[in-house]
């Protein structure tokens, strides 16, 4: 085995303390990554404060190669590379061969409190200095796209990026984004860059410029009555990524005839009236992280179009900081760890 030092949470809403990790030793598809930056994201907190026992949390990375196994042949020592929130699949069942590994129907061993599907330990996350992971798993992080800033788009780019892709957001197509969060705001980024005409969707007005220096072309405050009925049937595709629960029926009303809501933020039940869905053959779907050949085409487009997530990057000692500071949404609209300070 191998050791590397991390930031572990030992029970339910416990502090993360800094502590000697143990990684496997390489197989002949695995290398070793040394974690750089480390994205914190809302998961990881409801992890920790549900944890059942010792949690390493942390999906979504950044960092260098340092070693390789035989049979490695995309990578090599000092190549920068990306990890997000899956790191293997069964790689037989449907979803595996279409390339939505991240709906695996045996389900996908997550980043971290997942099961090896070769020894049965569980995973530790990239909260720490180094990641043994499978090279298929692995992704090429492009020249130009700053390591720190890009380490959110594994997770919460990722998450977005699928919906937009798969309703088929172009030019000319209305797009509205509930919420202005880590996943907001790179929804923004996404759906302007591929040509749409984006709205933000916020419960308060505070969030205009942000909305506008984003790229958006309007805000639309929720809790104004008489906006949301004037802008009834107005989009083609909502992205829906509020955490909390909530209503949909307000949201759906603003979709246009067959047109979508995607929800991504809240993962908890919800009800829906059928009436809102029926008026104008509405569509309501979801989508969960992405798969490899997605993840991929993501970061080859935010390459293209120099999309990063707007981040703030704190020392990976001050992890608790940022995990309290989120709990709050006092955050725009990402941190990011430094792992550096682990050596």
């Amino acid at each position: 085995m191998r050791t590397t030092a991390g930031w572990r949470a030992d029970g339910p809403a416990e502090k993360l303390n800094r502590v000697s990790l143990q990684r496997r030793d390489l197989r002949a598809d695995d290398i070793a990554v040394r974690v750089d930056h480390c994205g914190v994201c809302h998961t990881d907190l409801h992890s920790i404060n549900a944890a059942r026992g010792p949690v390493v949390p942390g999906h979504e990375f950044t960092g260098t190669v340092t070693e390789v196994g035989a049979d490695v042949t995309r990578f090599a020592v000092g190549d920068p590379v990306a990890v997000g929130n899956i790191v293997d699949s069964c790689g037989e069942c449907a979803m595996c061969r279409a390339g939505q590994e991240n709906f695996c129907h045996e389900f996908p061993t997550l980043t971290y409190g997942g099961t090896d599907r070769h020894d049965g330990t569980t995973t530790l996350g990239g909260y720490a200095r180094e990641y043994v992971v499978r090279e298929a798993f692995t992704h090429a992080l492009p020249a130009g796209l700053d390591a720190a800033a890009a380490a959110p788009l594994l997770c919460a780019g990722i998450t977005v990026w699928e919906p937009l892709r798969s309703l088929g957001v172009g030019s000319g197509t209305r797009v509205a984004v509930a919420g202005l969060g880590g996943l907001g705001h790179l929804a923004v980024k996404f759906a302007v860059a591929l040509g749409a005409e984006v709205t933000v969707i916020s419960r308060t007005p505070g969030k205009l410029d942000d909305a506008l220096r984003l790229g958006a072309r309007d805000l639309l405050v929720s809790a104004d009555e008489a906006r949301m009925a004037a802008s009834r049937e107005r989009f083609d595709v909502i992205i829906d990524t509020i955490s909390a629960a909530h209503d949909l029926g307000p949201y759906l009303r603003l979709v246009a005839m067959d047109g979508a809501l995607a929800q991504v933020g809240h993962l908890g039940p919800v009800s829906v009236d059928t009436m809102d869905l029926l008026i104008g053959r509405k569509k309501l779907t979801s989508a969960g992280s992405g798969g490899r050949p997605a993840t991929r085409e993501m970061l080859d487009f935010c390459a293209e179009h120099d999309i990063t997530a707007d981040v703030e990057v704190l020392p990976s000692s001050q992890v608790n900081e940022a995990l309290e500071r989120l709990s709050r949404n006092d955050v725009r609209y990402r941190f990011v760890l430094d792992m550096s300070d682990l050596d």
